[in-house]
């Protein structure tokens, strides 16, 4: 029987303590464990994320929680809390490769038990059954863009409307030129660090042929501002913390299609640009790294959509001046040392990005900078 929400003046709103840190993490592994268990990938990024995003410690190896004692124990938590655990739980299944049929099953029985409904639940039932065609179009009906509308595509600047909220746009001149303007912005500004970001890339400016969709050259900013290179690695970081910052739950279909693409490789596609490219997330060092992306984006100011910010507003100001705007925290030590490079240092760059900035160069006629990337 589902545990209803609490009243507003019953509501707790406190942060999790120990005690509870452990019940939700005996309900999420009990929720996400296979009949052999929790996979090593799940073992980790459960401990990273408990430990980034409340300080507590996971617990493995208690006795498991059930769907109504989860549920239960979180009767005085409301539908944000309680949806954000189930999206730990979702996040654990998409991992999985094959995903098990009674995990997600397992996963959908503890949202309801929750008051829970979130789109993602959908996509997992979807990758369980093999049904990936079906998976890829619920990612666009349940997920962040089944929200997008004309007003929020203001912020792209694009000169004609889009059809879709991934669609390209490669023949807007008008579009074209406001990004090049940033390459005459101040050093040190955000637009001047973005124009750098892209000329030691070789990316193509929206607006031009061969350029990345306008809302997905929106997360390109964030790259600049949160301090995340550009290798596969990095993208998992940069919609971790895009995901976290912004309040609204559809968000967290972001971080689960970017999983979805870069580790288990159930997506072929994503974002009008991606292409799958599996086993990522599994790298050494990578859950504390995205945990730690998920800490850095709740830790922001108040609910940020970053993909629906109109950046050409702040380009001018100063890298910190907009890090100090947003309440953007410095990465964590742990993932530091697990390797998360920013754009401008060794391991922020890929071979093919370095290749592709300095044919761009020689076709404009001037020399390669790198402003410091280098592959590692």
């Amino acid at each position: 029987m589902p545990v209803p929400l609490p009243a507003a003046d019953s509501t707790d709103l406190r942060p999790p303590d120990r005690a509870e840190v452990e019940q939700l993490s005996r309900g999420v592994t009990a929720a996400i464990s296979a009949s052999t268990g929790l996979t090593e990938i799940q073992r980790l990024l459960i401990a990273a994320v408990f430990e980034a995003m409340t300080g507590f410690p996971a617990s493995f190896g208690a006795e498991p929680l059930s769907a109504t004692g989860l549920a239960e124990a979180l009767e005085a938590r409301n539908a944000e809390f309680r949806s954000r655990i189930v999206q730990i739980m979702i996040l654990g299944a998409l991992v999985l490769r094959p995903l098990p049929l009674d995990v997600a099953e397992h996963v959908a029985a503890y949202a309801r038990e929750l008051s829970v409904d979130d789109g993602m639940l959908a996509v997992a039932q979807r990758f369980a059954s093999g049904s990936l065609g079906l998976a890829a179009f619920d990612f666009e009906r349940n997920g962040y863009t089944s929200t997008w509308s004309a007003d929020d595509a203001r912020a792209l600047h694009t000169s004609t409307e889009l059809a879709q909220a991934w669609d390209a746009a490669v023949h807007d001149p008008p579009l074209a030129a406001r990004w090049e303007a940033l390459e005459k912005l101040e050093e040190g500004t955000l637009g001047r660090r973005v124009a750098d970001f892209y000329r030691a890339r070789g990316f193509v400016y929206p607006g031009r042929p061969g350029s990345a969709p306008p809302l997905l050259a929106q997360h390109d900013w964030v790259h600049v501002l949160a301090d995340y290179g550009t290798t596969v690695e990095s993208e998992l970081e940069v919609f971790a913390f895009i995901a976290r910052a912004n309040d609204d739950l559809h968000a967290f279909s972001l971080l689960a299609m970017v999983v979805s693409l870069f580790e288990t490789g159930y997506l072929r596609t994503g974002a009008g640009l991606f292409e799958r490219s599996p086993g990522h997330l599994s790298h050494a060092g990578m859950a504390t790294r995205v945990a730690d992306a998920m800490r850095r984006g709740a830790l922001c100011n108040g609910s940020i959509d970053f993909l629906r910010t109109d950046w050409f507003g702040l380009a001018p100001l100063s890298v910190e001046e907009v890090r100090r705007h947003f309440g953007v925290a410095p990465k964590s030590a742990a993932a530091v040392d697990a390797g998360s490079a920013d754009p401008w240092e060794p391991g922020g760059i890929t071979p093919f990005q370095t290749g592709a900035g300095q044919e761009l160069a020689a076709g404009q006629g001037r020399p390669y900078h790198s402003f410091g990337a280098a592959p590692r």
